[in-house]
C-alpha cells in the first residue's frame, strides 16, 4: 500500500515538473514584459515666472510591449525648447518644475534608468503672472520687402509693472497670410507673390497686441 502511494507521489510530482516545464517553454511565460516608451504627464503645463502659482508635478508612465502600462523609473532633465533661450525653470529628481523669474518655453525629458534610447518629453510654459499688457516692436505701418523676413518681438507686463520678453511664448497671428506668414518666433516672412498689407498679432493669456505691417510690391 505504502509502495502504491509512493508511485502515486513520483507521478504527481512528475506531472507537476511537466506542467511548469511547458509553462516556461511558452513564449512569453514568466518573462517580464519589455518597455518601449515612455509618456510623460502633463503633456503641457503652463506655470507663473516668480515666487506664486510657479510649480508643476510631472510624471512618468512606462509604455510595454504587452500592452500594459506602469510606473518607469526614470531621470529628469529640462533645456529651453530653442537652443540659447533662457532658462526658465529648474526640475527636480522627483519630476518637481520650479520656474525662475525668467519667462520661457522649457522641455522636459524623462529617460528610463534601464535604457538611456528610452525617452519621454512635455512643455512647459514659464509666462508672466497677472499679465495686463503686450507691446510689439516695432509697430505702426512701414515697408518689407517681398520675400525678406522681418523679426517682430513682444514684451509683457504684469500687474506690478514688471516687464517680461515673452517674444517665444507668445502666439503669433498674421491677418492675412497670403501677403504675410509668421513663425513662432515672430518671424514675420513678406509674399513674393502676393504683396498686401497685414496685421501681426501677438497674444497671451488672453492678452492681445497688434502691428500693421506693408509688404512691397
Amino acid at each position: 500500500m505504502s509502495s502504491q502511494k509512493n508511485k502515486l507521489r513520483l507521478a504527481v510530482a512528475f506531472a507537476a515538473l511537466g506542467i511548469l516545464a511547458l509553462a516556461v517553454g511558452c513564449r512569453g511565460f514568466f518573462v517580464n514584459p519589455t518597455l518601449t516608451s515612455i509618456s510623460v504627464a502633463p503633456s503641457t503645463a503652463t506655470i507663473d515666472a516668480g515666487p506664486t502659482n510657479n510649480t508643476v508635478q510631472m510624471s512618468a508612465t512606462g509604455n510595454f510591449n504587452d500592452g500594459s502600462t506602469g510606473r518607469a523609473s526614470v531621470s529628469w532633465t529640462i533645456a529651453p525648447a530653442t537652443s540659447g533661450d533662457p532658462i526658465a525653470a529648474s526640475i527636480g529628481t522627483s519630476g518637481l518644475v520650479t520656474s525662475t523669474s525668467t519667462v520661457g518655453t522649457m522641455t522636459v525629458t524623462a529617460t528610463a534608468l534601464q535604457s538611456a534610447s528610452i525617452t519621454g518629453t512635455a512643455t512647459v510654459n514659464v509666462v508672466p503672472p497677472n499679465l495686463v499688457s503686450i507691446t510689439i516692436s516695432p509697430t505702426g505701418t512701414f515697408h518689407v520687402p517681398t520675400g525678406l523676413t522681418q523679426q517682430f518681438s513682444a514684451t509683457g507686463v504684469d500687474g506690478a509693472g514688471n516687464s517680461y520678453d515673452i517674444t517665444n511664448v507668445a502666439t503669433w497671428l498674421s491677418s492675412n497670410t497670403n501677403a504675410f506668414t509668421i513663425d513662432a518666433n515672430g518671424n514675420a516672412t513678406a509674399s513674393s507673390t502676393a504683396p498686401g498689407s497685414s496685421n501681426i498679432t501677438a497674444s497671451l493669456d488672453n492678452v492681445t497686441s497688434t502691428a500693421t505691417t506693408l509688404v512691397t510690391p
